[in-house]
């Protein structure tokens, strides 16, 4: 096996961390569609139910030990509204297997909620929850960070590197001139250049970028030229590959 085997048809993973078995998913944007109504006045359905129902269904079918949550848990960068935050307590308080968040650029209050979710109305109801720094954290021989920063050397020195942030797609286009966007994993290996100064024995790495959990997020379009997010994207992913959620390889992320 593995130590990360994307979950046919989910935009998450199963990942062996050597003591533990855990499902970790990137950019759940927990509160997007109060954004959605107030920045851009779509009127979208809250579907925090149907994502937090999704995750516990992953959880059970793939008998996880862990959640690993690889940054923007929050939607809102400053502090969330009354819906997000409830939506956070709610879906923390729902778990049954310790949370590791690794902290993303819009996961600035995200300490205080998950105390809030402990105390004073339910303390001690909710598994352990461990946020991480912006560099990341590595468990077993796996590194996570979210990829809106660089990440920390121990992140580096891991068998594989799990980001988040970009949310990367392709667009995709039929023989009538149709268009149409799919969310995408990215895979390759980890590429030394970008690093050179951050990290100091290497070791032979896998670069794994996750789509965004969240359906409702944009992306990047990686196979139409569009300015990478991240700081050490595309020259940091050497030899990159795109795959469907279904599994569908499609080779080569430029030539999609």
């Amino acid at each position: 096996m593995a130590l990360v085997e994307p979950i046919p048809g989910e935009p998450a993973a199963r990942v062996d961390l050597g003591t533990e078995r855990a499902v970790v998913l990137a950019d759940f944007h927990a509160g997007i569609e109060g954004a959605l109504r107030y920045e851009n006045g779509v009127e979208v359905a809250s579907r925090a139910e149907q994502r937090r129902e999704r995750v516990q269904q992953l959880l059970g079918e793939t008998d996880a030990d862990r959640l690993v949550i690889l940054g923007d848990f929050m939607h809102s960068i400053g502090g969330p509204g009354g819906a997000e935050r409830g939506e956070i307590e709610v879906f923390l308080e729902s778990l049954t297997v310790p949370v590791t968040i690794v902290k993303g650029n819009h996961d600035g209050d995200i300490e205080s909620i998950v105390e809030n979710a402990r105390s004073p109305r339910t303390p001690g109801s909710i598994p352990a929850v461990t946020v991480t720094s912006g560099g990341g954290c590595r468990l077993g021989d796996v590194g996570f960070c979210h990829g809106h920063s660089w990440p920390a050397p121990e992140v580096l020195g891991a068998r594989v590197v799990c980001v988040g942030h970009e949310h990367p797609q392709v667009r995709l286009t039929d023989e009538v001139g149709g268009t149409r966007t799919e969310r995408v994993w990215l895979r390759g290996a980890l590429s030394r250049e970008p690093f050179a100064d951050r990290v100091g024995a290497w070791t032979d790495t896998d670069l794994v970028v996750f789509p965004a959990f969240n359906e409702l997020m944009g992306g990047t379009w990686v196979n139409v030229g569009q300015d990478f997010l991240c700081p050490f994207l595309p020259d940091g992913l050497d030899g990159g590959e795109a795959y469907l959620l279904d599994g569908t390889r499609l080779g080569p992320y430029e030539a999609v």
